[in-house]
Order: structure tokens, then C-alpha cells, then sequence
């Protein structure tokens, strides 16, 4: 799926098991650090659990997870990535977040062929900055492929 630029777009940049990714400003609600996340009896691996933010639950994904890579040190930091989608809540847990990079489309790539298939699914694309490439996440396809294996 090609990103629709109209001339630039924000994207919060993130670090995942030491990889560059982006996720557009747009869809991301909040951005937190995730507090008591309660872990869901035969959950699929990917769901680290749910937590209560102010009030509303939350459904927490790990990112490393999803894309399959080595799973973080227990007591290793993280920061959540805020998604809402109808009347859910998700979190999507990342090992930092950075800066907000406002990129064009000189930059973009589509997502490269040689890729893992897992991350394909889960890229829309790539963008080319200095010192190394930015892979731009799909929220909708994280989250969409979490809740169809959820039921």
C-alpha cells in the first residue's frame, strides 16, 4: 500500500531492537510509558497484555513480537505508541521513541522485495535519510492482524 503524500508527512520516529521505524503522526493518539500491564491467559505472543489508562483499557502489543524479533529484557525501558480505533485502545510497544521528522516523498521507497514477508505485511513503505533508512509502520495492518488472531 503506497502512503498518499500531498507534499510531506510527519512521522513519530521509533526504535525497535535497535531498527529504525516511523509511525504517522496522524494515527498516533499518545505517546506513554506503559504502567502494570496485566498479561492475558492464552494470548497469542504478540499480546503483551492490557493495562488501564486513565480509566479505559488498553490492549498492548509488542512490536518486537509482531515483527518477530528477539524479545526484550524483562526490565529493559520502553514507551508505548497510542492507537485508537473505534471504541478500542491499543498500545503498541516500541524500545524508545525519538523525534517527529517531517519527510517528503523524494525520499520514499516502496517496501523492498527481499524483506521478510512479515515485515511486508506490517511496512508501507521506506524512507532514505542520511545515515540509514526509516521503515514506515502500518498501524492499521499491526492492529488489524492482532485483533483477527485475537478471535
Amino acid at each position: 500500500m503506497a502512503l498518499d503524500y500531498q507534499t510531506s508527512r510527519e512521522f513519530v520516529t521509533v526504535r525497535i531492537a535497535g531498527q529504525l521505524c516511523g509511525a504517522p503522526v496522524s494515527e498516533i493518539r499518545e505517546v506513554f510509558a506503559p504502567q502494570a500491564i496485566t498479561s492475558v491467559p492464552l494470548a497469542r505472543p504478540e499480546i503483551a497484555g492490557l493495562l488501564n489508562l486513565r480509566g479505559r483499557i488498553v490492549t498492548v502489543i509488542d512490536a518486537r513480537m509482531r515483527l518477530g524479533l528477539p524479545a526484550r529484557e524483562a526490565d529493559a525501558p520502553c514507551m508505548s505508541l497510542g492507537l485508537e480505533r473505534g471504541a478500542e485502545l491499543f498500545g503498541v510497544l516500541v524500545d524508545e521513541v525519538g523525534e517527529v521528522l517531517r519527510l517528503g516523498q523524494d525520499t520514499f521507497e516502496p517496501v523492498p522485495a527481499h524483506l521478510d514477508p512479515r515485515w511486508r505485511a506490517l511496512l508501507s513503505g521506506v524512507h532514505r535519510l542520511e545515515t540509514e533508512l526509516l521503515a514506515i509502520l502500518d498501524m492499521d495492518r499491526l492492529i488489524a492482524a492482532d485483533m483477527a488472531m485475537a478471535a
